[in-house]
């Protein structure tokens, strides 16, 4: 019998995501020793990208801080707070909640108004619940500590 793997287990995609969970383990101890700074990153299957005012000696370093750290269990410092994946996350679940909302018939202009505090009170109640998956979407999705 063959082992089935999960899509998340497969070359590339699992090349993205421990790319990813080192760039964001990377950046967050960065961020700690650069209070004042700005860092971003970029991961694909080859590698990632670091930008942010920050020597390549010194960045090389942080990099195998953040690498061995997350090899001793540190997992967590793959999940980064200002992550794409938080941004879409919400946005795919307030874009579903609104997109539900418009389903049912509004065939005139004042339909559609009497409508919007409706839509504007789901899609928000959408934004405040959807903050916690997010990093959970990371953790179990888009990045491998």
């Amino acid at each position: 019998m063959s082992e089935t793997i999960s899509p998340l287990e497969w070359g590339p995609i699992s090349l993205v995501r421990r790319n990813h969970g080192l760039e964001h383990a990377t950046i967050n101890l960065m961020s700690k020793k650069y209070p004042g700074r700005s860092f971003s990153g970029h991961s694909d299957p080859k590698g990632f990208w670091i930008i942010g005012e920050i020597s390549t000696d010194e960045l090389a370093e942080i990099v195998q801080e953040a690498l061995k750290r997350m090899n001793e269990g540190e997992h967590g410092l793959a999940i980064h707070a200002h992550c794409g994946t938080n941004a879409v996350t919400t946005g795919v679940i307030a874009g579903g909640v609104a997109w539900l909302a418009t389903l049912k018939r509004a065939d005139t202009f004042e339909k559609k108004m009497d409508r919007l505090p409706w839509l504007i009170t789901l899609v928000t109640g959408a934004v405040i619940l959807s903050q916690p998956l997010g990093p959970k979407v990371q953790e179990k999705v888009t990045t491998s500590g």
